[in-house]
């Protein structure tokens, strides 16, 4: 069985259309959706769309920024540390326009929510790889190999 990889371009291109679709769609829910009939249906589209565009957007972002800026680590370990960060950093922004919308939004729940992700990040960057995960680092990776959370 041979394994087939994807190689950062037709990630980049992949993600790249999702991104416009999930932005297409996001605006036509905005101009289309009416909340106050729709309910939580409308709603969940409405922040569901919302998420996976500004997904797309920040892990396009961070992972441009992270090639030019870091060029010795591996493809998947920037790709992997980008799509992380950009989840946490779309999640906040979602939580803290649904919390504007319950009229919850206040500092101190920004700076619990932020805190929260922070701390989530944390783990992530501290978590101790176990002897598998060290050795499959030393081979050699021909492509995209996705995120395991």
């Amino acid at each position: 069985m041979t394994t087939t990889y994807m190689t950062l371009k037709q990630l980049i291109l992949i993600v790249l259309a999702a991104t416009a679709i999930c932005w297409l769609s996001w605006i036509l829910v905005l101009n289309e959706v009416d909340p106050t009939t729709s309910g939580w249906v409308g709603l969940l589209i409405f922040y569901g769309s919302l998420f996976f565009s500004l997904l797309g957007l920040f892990f396009l972002s961070v992972l441009v920024f992270r090639r030019l800026t870091n060029k010795t680590d591996l493809e998947y370990k920037i790709v992997s540390a980008s799509f992380r960060q950009s989840f946490f950093f779309a999640l906040i922004i979602i939580g803290a326009l649904y919390l504007q919308s319950k009229h919850f939004l206040t500092w101190w729940n920004i700076i619990i929510l932020v805190l929260g992700i922070g701390i989530l990040e944390y783990f992530f960057l501290s978590y101790k790889k176990t002897g598998q995960d060290i050795d499959s680092e030393s081979s050699t990776h021909k492509g995209y190999l996705p995120p395991d959370f």
